[in-house]
């Protein structure tokens, strides 16, 4: 693992003196993907799918637009808190909820329904924001997501959690960041500048990964075929596929996977490239005997965590695992 990390900080240097492409640095909001762009688009091959919409839940408190971070340019970044009214004897389970959107388009209100649920089952759900690839290039939106994780921490007598069960979860480009979470708590190279660095710690103790890949250079994926338009992955590290593998695979989870890695759940749609990398992931981790578990939802769509039928067994799939690793 040593000398894997002493390559990786190699590659970053030779990254710095590579020309990267800063085209998708619009500085313009895209706003191309939502829940409602999604349902639009997959009820015209699953017909009999119901999009989920936000619930009114009495017994769970929201909090709105809770800054966690600001930028060196004084960019405030925003989170959301869900949690129980209901006050407990014991620490409750803080999940941090990481949308879609491949790294590019998507927002934090995307999984209000599903932080709702979760709230309403006993669960602290934070929704953060992260700057996405019009806005900062990779690794940044790791940067962010960080310094949410040590938001969280510094504020868990606010919110009376268990830091020690802290889960990172998310949906396809979240899914992703939510296992790169997992593989590099504490890890230098993703901690941030030095400025966003502290003492508190960034690990997280579980993983929920809906739909989101473990590697961007593994056969199975489907990133970085830029010949009809630029990809999202493109986008998100500057760097073309081709050429490039490298640094690629400093972004991808499976790279870093191992003994420190935390149990992982995974949900999948029926869509193959979704999920590229997880059987190379899941044998790493069964050689140190860490728990994973893998729920395949055979043809649903690859929005399935956002429509009915499958929100409901998810929910049950969420729950049941937390309980299972946190008992």
């Amino acid at each position: 693992m040593k000398y894997k990390l002493i390559c990786i900080v190699l590659l970053l240097c030779c990254i710095k003196m590579r020309a990267q492409s800063y085209a998708g640095l619009t500085g313009q909001r895209d706003t191309s993907y939502g829940n409602y762009s999604a349902y639009e688009s997959t009820k015209k091959t699953h017909p009999d799918i119901k999009l989920i919409t936000d619930f009114v839940i009495p017994s769970v408190a929201e909090e709105k637009n809770i800054v966690y971070k600001r930028t060196s340019a004084n960019r405030q970044l925003l989170m959301d808190a869900f949690y129980p009214k209901e006050k407990s004897n014991h620490k409750r389970i803080p999940l941090i909820m990481i949308h879609g959107g491949g790294w590019r388009t998507g927002n934090r209100t995307q999984h209000y329904p599903l932080a709702q649920k979760l709230a309403a089952l006993g669960y602290v759900v934070f929704t953060p924001e992260y700057r996405l690839s019009t806005e900062a290039l990779f690794p940044a939106a790791v940067y962010d997501l960080k310094e949410a994780i040590r938001f969280i921490r510094r504020n868990a007598s606010t919110y009376h959690i268990d830091t020690a069960k802290l889960v990172a979860m998310g949906f396809s480009a979240g899914g992703e960041l939510a296992a790169f979470l997992g593989v590099t708590g504490n890890l230098p190279l993703f901690e941030g500048n030095d400025g966003e660095r502290s003492s508190v710690p960034t690990h997280v103790n579980a993983v929920v990964d809906m739909d989101g890949i473990l590697s961007f250079t593994h056969p199975e994926s489907g990133e970085g075929d830029d010949s009809k338009r630029t990809s999202a992955a493109t986008y998100w590290f500057g760097y073309p596929r081709k050429g490039n593998e490298k640094i690629w695979e400093t972004g991808s989870s499976l790279t870093y996977a191992g003994s420190s890695t935390p149990p992982t759940l995974f949900l999948n749609s029926s869509v193959d490239r979704m999920h590229a990398g997880r059987e190379d992931y899941i044998r790493i981790l069964n050689g140190y005997n860490t728990y994973t578990e893998v729920h395949t939802f055979e043809g649903a769509p690859h929005g399935f965590p956002l429509f009915e039928p499958w929100f409901e067994p998810m929910v049950n799939y969420i729950d049941g695992f937390l309980k299972k690793v946190f008992r």
